[in-house]
This record gives structure tokens, sequence and C-alpha cells, in this order.
């Protein structure tokens, strides 16, 4: 039986009468984002941040396909605060358009040479953490102001190791591992081979078996 918080988010679970306006200014911010990027053929910022959104959507897929399962809960749900549009159990139209922003500010931040060391260690590695560090304190903000709900204990405040692991150091590893990338092309490639595999999870798991 699904919890409070569950039933909660499938309640409005792509709910068009949840819209609001502030997501099409939203939206414009993210395609002038990207459109600043392509017109200044930074093509490396681009695709690593489009990677980064690829791997979000990734997580987000598995993470509906728990709730399916267990129908119990999902491993983290965005059931709570006035969102314009659930899209999956844990994912709304604000977080989506973060994550693909995100990428890009991150890429943004990368030393020029990707060899520097940092304490030793390289410098994509330690970026890597730090970011995943820094995302998993805000989740456990978000959870406590209730934004973002957890219903297992082995992935919550106390034993934020899987958020750090799972939840978002593939993020930034996959979004600087394609931004180092020699040629355009390997880039191009990556990133569609991510979202394609995303859309064919999306079309069958949703569209076809109705299971997130």
């Amino acid at each position: 039986m699904p919890t409070d918080y569950a039933a909660q988010a499938l309640s409005i679970l792509r709910d068009p009468s949840q819209f609001q306006w502030y997501v099409i200014p939203l939206l414009l911010v993210v395609i002038y984002i990207y459109n600043v990027e392509i017109g200044k053929k930074n093509w490396s910022i681009v695709f690593a941040g489009l990677a980064l959104w690829g791997m979000d959507w990734f997580n987000e897929i598995w993470n509906a396909l728990v709730f399916h399962f267990t129908n119990y809960a999902p491993v983290w749900g965005a059931p709570a605060g006035d969102t314009a549009f659930l899209i999956l159990i844990g994912l709304n139209i604000e977080i989506t358009m973060m994550f693909a922003i995100m990428g890009i500010a991150a890429a943004h931040s990368l030393p020029a040479d990707k060899h520097m060391k940092i304490l030793g260690l390289p410098n994509r590695v330690v970026f890597a953490v730090g970011y995943s560090i820094a995302a998993v304190i805000i989740e456990i903000i978000l959870n406590l102001a209730g934004a973002l709900t957890w219903e297992y204990a082995w992935w919550s405040a106390s034993a934020p190791w899987l958020i750090f692991l799972i939840g978002y150091l593939p993020f930034f590893a996959v979004s600087f591992w394609v931004h180092d990338m020699e040629s355009t092309r390997k880039q191009a490639l990556t990133v569609a081979a991510i979202l394609g595999f995303d859309l064919l999870c999306l079309l069958i798991f949703g569209g076809v078996l109705d299971w997130i």
C-alpha cells in the first residue's frame, strides 16, 4: 500500500490542472542559457549539460520503477509544494529545468587544464566529489523542509552515502567525462545514447506498460 506521501504524489501526477505560468519564463531561461553556449560554439559545455540532464532522467525512471514494483514508495518523492507539473513521482518540471542548467554551470567551473591536480588529485574528481557533496547537503535541507520525501532508512540524512554515490556522483562524473572528450562527434553520440535510452525507457515503461 502506498505511503501517504506517495499517494499525495500520485494524486497530482501529470495533472495538467497544476500548470502555473512561471514555467514559461523558466523554460525561456533554460533555452537562453543553451542558446548562448551554442552561439559561442561551446559544444563541450552544451553536451556536458545535456549529459547531466540525461543522467538525472535515468535516475528518475528507475526511481519511479521502484515505486511501481513495491507499491509502497519511491526512493525519493516530490509530492509537496506548488509544482506546476509532476512528471514522474520524484520529478517535477522545476527540478528537471534545474538539472538542465546544473551541468552547464558545473562545466563552466572546470579548470581549462584537465590534467591539473588539486591537493594531488585529478581536478575533475575533486570537482565531481565536491559538487556531489554540496548536492547531498541541499537534498537534506529540502527533505527537512518537506519538499523531497524519503521513506527508506538506507536513503536518508542519517545514511547519505547512496545519495552521494548513486544520486549525484555519476551525474557529474559522466558530465565531466563528456566535456573532456576529444571530439564533438563523440560528445554528440554519447549524449544521444544517454537521452535515447531514457526516451526508450519512458516509451516502454510509461507509454506502453504504464508503470511510471
